[in-house]
């Protein structure tokens, strides 16, 4: 039977663990923003180990002790009633005192865990961000706050085991009433000869058995009360409705030419307007720049084409079709994404290219980090595209982690492109590297590009100048410079400084 209960619990902890990465891996953009690291791996190893407890053993032996109860209530009925009435009629305070623990110690529990989620959530914060945490000399500073919270849940779990200290001795209490009512009234029935000896001896027998059943349940209410509230923040997380999601009538998105289309398109961040009213039209195969200081809204557009928002109000149209209306998988597997902090996943570099492509053949890997020109730089890596890159790719340098991102986008093949063209710090040799690559990338396919830089904007099909959430002018670098006299401004005063006049 353990065996069982075992591979039982075991089965609910494989499930529920597939079901909230499956979860996390599909919600959209807008619930990470909101939601901590350490606070979701809290939830998805230490809650679901709390609740496979629970499905395991517990389960089981609350069972046990529920037949134990009830069999040896009805034995000592049959044998005495005036005495088994006695026994049993502490048995509705204990079930009192049982049910009472177990609602105050579930709020409790539940602030342990929370506080348990914030402690992974430094630890983690700290892993990720070790280099800023040297940098800065700020180990003391994170030792402490870390021993804050550390503290506080030090206190809460104090208070979680002296709640149980009194709790579970007073049932324990309450049972044993049971056996001074039985030696007290049973004694005194013996005396009148009115029962024998050895019916009081059976009778405090299956009295000891009955407080057995009753400590398990003093055992296991704690358990229950902690999955109880390691359940609530689990399905918290599983029944999150992910706002970017495919609608009922969805259909695939068949390969496009690439031509996208705003129409009056808003986008608020809760109460906050990013986007308002944006309006343009791009034929398949050109490239926009857009152009705008930090918060303008640039990065807002190029995360609503890819639909990792959707937009307040009005519509995105690719080759005229409504992308709400697209099955997601099929517009997003033909969008392509190279921004300047590229993730890069610890695994070999080989793997880093073929993210996005499942069957890609080692030509085709290569080709395309010829293209990106990384093949140079991969080859005379220590095992060539076999080399494991650390996590996010800090083994290489931003240039190297840069035409990796090409070379995967290059691979992936899309018909739209979206590229932040910031290469802030690398030396000039290597920038002329991504210049290449990024022309080999953009080669007939629409591209949306954040620009930096002169020779940027000077290719681009069309410009759009961005400001506080509107396009407040559009048109080529020639018109753009008698028009728009913010874009002048932006020109003269970032573009050609960053360039000189290139």
């Amino acid at each position: 039977e353990g065996t069982q209960s075992e591979i039982a619990s075991q089965n609910v902890a494989f499930d529920l663990r597939n079901a909230i990465q499956k979860q996390l891996t599909q919600l959209s953009f807008s619930f990470h923003d909101q939601t901590e690291t350490g606070e979701l791996l809290s939830r998805a190893v230490q809650d679901v180990e709390r609740i496979r407890f629970l499905t395991g053993r517990a389960t089981v032996r609350l069972m046990e002790g529920a037949g134990l109860l009830v069999v040896t209530a009805i034995v000592m009925l049959v044998m005495d009633w005036r005495l088994g009435l006695m026994v049993l009629a502490t048995m509705p305070l204990l079930v009192y005192r049982a049910l009472y623990f177990g609602n105050r110690f579930r709020p409790l529990s539940l602030l342990v865990q929370k506080q348990l989620a914030v402690l992974t959530t430094a630890v983690e914060q700290n892993l990720r961000g070790t280099r800023e945490v040297k940098a800065y000399v700020q180990e003391d500073a994170e030792i402490e706050r870390f021993a804050r919270e550390n503290n506080k849940w030090f206190d809460l779990s104090t208070r979680s085991a002296q709640m149980q200290a009194v709790n579970l001795p007073l049932l324990f209490l309450i049972a044993n009433m049971g056996t001074i009512a039985i030696i007290l009234f049973g004694g005194s029935q013996v005396i009148k000869g009115q029962i024998s000896i050895g019916e009081i001896i059976a009778f405090i027998t299956y009295l000891g058995q009955l407080i057995e059943p009753v400590r398990r349940l003093g055992m296991i209410i704690p358990a229950v009360a902690i999955a109880g509230s390691a359940a609530e923040r689990i399905f918290d997380i599983l029944d999150t409705v992910s706002e970017v999601k495919d609608e009922p009538d969805a259909r695939p998105l068949p390969i496009i030419q690439g031509a996208v289309k705003f129409e009056h398109v808003s986008f608020s961040y809760g109460t906050r307007k990013v986007l308002s009213n944006i309006d343009f039209e791009v034929q398949p195969g050109q490239t926009i720049a857009l152009l705008g200081s930090t918060g303008s809204g640039k990065s807002t557009i190029i995360s609503l084409i890819p639909r990792f928002y959707d937009p307040t109000e009005g519509r995105i149209l690719v080759d005229g079709m409504d992308i709400r209306k697209a099955v997601l998988q099929s517009l997003r597997s033909q969008i392509g994404i190279v921004m300047q902090d590229a993730t890069l996943f610890g695994g070999t570099i080989r793997e880093n290219i073929a993210f996005g492509v499942d069957h890609a053949t080692q030509a085709q890997i290569e080709k395309a980090a010829r293209a990106a020109q990384a093949h140079e730089f991969i080859i005379r890596s220590s095992h060539g595209y076999d080399t494991r890159i650390g996590e996010r790719g800090v083994t290489l340098s931003g240039g190297q982690r840069q035409r990796l991102a090409i070379a995967r986008a290059l691979l992936f093949d899309p018909k739209i492109l979206i590229l932040d063209d910031a290469t802030a710090s690398v030396d000039a040799e290597t920038e002329h590297l991504i210049q290449l690559a990024f022309q080999n990338l953009i080669k007939g396919r629409t591209t949306f590009i954040i620009a930096h830089r002169l020779s940027t904007v000077r290719n681009a099909d069309s410009i759009l100048v961005m400001e506080k959430g509107r396009i407040s002018a559009s048109g080529t670098h020639e018109t753009l410079l008698k028009t728009s006299r913010l874009y002048a401004e932006i020109y003269n005063r970032q573009l050609m400084r960053r360039d000189g006049e290139t």
